[in-house]
């Protein structure tokens, strides 16, 4: 859930968008289903184009192969082969001192980039969030970037939307505030145009990669996958119903963030703050993502679940003050080996049905008022949850974390309910006044060799 104490930047973005539209016109599955696929070792046929939903108001884009990273344009880093393509640092391209606004501490570290081609979206789009996988070893850590074309022509500047390392001891991971030309911004994890009924809309991008190693060392991050989905979802304060389809349920591990309350003040104290890296620690466990003892020494053993305190360590913004960045809970994922992790928006329940039908269950980011979502018992500004099942009936089967214990956190949510305070992109609050909704964003981890089935899965849904 997103923090009570003050309004976050994605609060800021939802009343930013709000006021424009307002001034214009291997896991196992429960008997209900069958048996996924197990993941295993798969050719790498997937497609380098781009994959949008049937809907086309979104467009995901990502470079993961060998020939995708050839393809952009080098500045001391090469392309990788083998059985996970990436690309590294070749020969660093300069240094560069970095202050870290969070530490004070500046350091010089050698540098090294890496810049996709143009990439043409196929959806026009107000709003963009980039993601990556990337393996930083210690004295290493990366930033993305990210400049589009608007519709009129002229270019936005290199917006970071992202500096990140697994670790915290190199430089605190964050997010970059005040950025902006006056006609977007980037709020936290998403860029948005500011006034979307103008017209104007994003229409190609282009995302930088930057490497960093300390000086005179060897090392070298591994970014495995980058790209972002822009998308335009149309202004709606209710969505079309959907038709139920078969039932199933994925068994998913249950972890309540409520037992956490008051934990770790540092990364924001537990309790409701920690829906997105519960939620994220449940489905990496599902495709049997575990933590040593030795990763887990640092918490204190007292505290039940420390696997869940782990995540938000490594999930936490230092800028955002909270663990809800959406591109830092898909790259943690990716930290687990055979994992990949991207953020995306989702078009009804149908593609959920789809996704769970293939054993990926999916984190879905939801707001609404207590009375718009009979059982869950609160109202939410902005809450994550994990989407694994369905019903008969077609109603939603979520894992949610914002329960009093492990053993509560499996819920049933009435499907029309569930789907429409999900993929609507205004609502009103509790004050009645419009604010927006998160128009179906959703964080998928799936395996880095995906099933042939949950391959096609994904490309359904417009992830390759």
């Amino acid at each position: 859930m997103s923090r009570a104490e003050q309004p976050s930047r994605r609060t800021l973005l939802a009343a930013a968008v709000a006021a424009a539209v307002v001034g214009s016109a291997g896991p196992a599955v429960a008997v209900a289903g069958t048996r996924p696929d197990n993941p295993g070792p798969q050719p790498d046929t997937s497609a380098a184009g781009p994959a949008r939903t049937a809907a086309r108001s979104v467009d995901n884009r990502a470079w993961t192969t060998y020939t995708d990273w050839r393809g952009g344009t080098a500045q001391g880093t090469r392309a990788v082969a083998g059985a996970r393509p990436g690309v590294v640092i070749a020969a660093p391209a300069g240094t560069v001192d970095y202050r870290d606004p969070h530490t004070g501490k500046t350091s010089t570290w050698e540098y090294a980039t890496w810049t996709s081609p143009v990439h043409r979206l196929a959806v026009p789009s107000t709003e963009a969030i980039a993601s990556w996988n990337a393996h930083t070893p210690a004295g290493t850590w990366i930033q993305v970037e990210l400049r589009g074309t608007y519709s009129d022509g002229t270019d936005t500047p290199w917006y970071v939307m992202g500096r990140w390392a697994a670790g915290d001891q190199d430089i605190r991971r964050t997010s970059v505030d005040d950025q902006t030309d006056g006609r977007s911004t980037v709020w936290t994890d998403t860029f948005a145009v500011d006034d979307p009924a103008t017209g104007l809309r994003l229409i190609s991008y282009r995302l930088r990669l930057t490497l960093y190693r300390k000086p005179g060392t060897k090392l070298t991050p591994t970014v495995w996958r980058l790209g972002a989905m822009g998308s335009d979802v149309p202004d709606r304060f209710t969505v079309p119903a959907s038709t139920p389809g078969p039932a199933e349920e994925l068994i998913v591990p249950r972890y309540s963030q409520e037992i956490h309350k008051g934990q770790y003040p540092e990364y924001d104290n537990g309790g409701e703050a920690w829906c997105s890296p519960t939620s994220s620690q449940m489905i990496i466990e599902y495709w049997g993502g575990r933590l040593s003892e030795e990763q887990l020494a640092w918490v204190d053993p007292s505290y039940a679940d420390p696997q869940v305190c782990h995540a938000a360590r490594y999930t936490y913004d230092y800028q955002y003050a909270g663990c809800g960045n959406w591109p830092f809970n898909a790259a943690y994922a990716a930290t687990f080996k055979g994992l990949q992790g991207v953020v995306t928006r989702l078009g009804s329940l149908t593609d959920l049905e789809t996704l769970i039908a293939a054993g990926i269950p999916a984190i879905t980011s939801q707001s609404f008022l207590a009375s718009e979502l009979t059982g869950a018992g609160y109202g939410t500004s902005g809450h994550l949850m994990t989407v694994i099942g369905f019903t008969a009936d077609g109603d939603v089967i979520a894992n949610d974390p914002a329960s009093p214990s492990n053993e509560a956190v499996r819920r049933v949510y009435r499907r029309r309910e569930w789907e429409n305070i999900w993929l609507r992109t205004k609502r009103y609050n509790a004050s009645g006044k419009v604010v927006s909704g998160t128009g179906g964003v959703c964080y998928l981890y799936f395996p880095a060799r995906p099933t042939p089935r949950q391959r096609m899965a994904l490309a359904t849904v417009g992830v390759r």
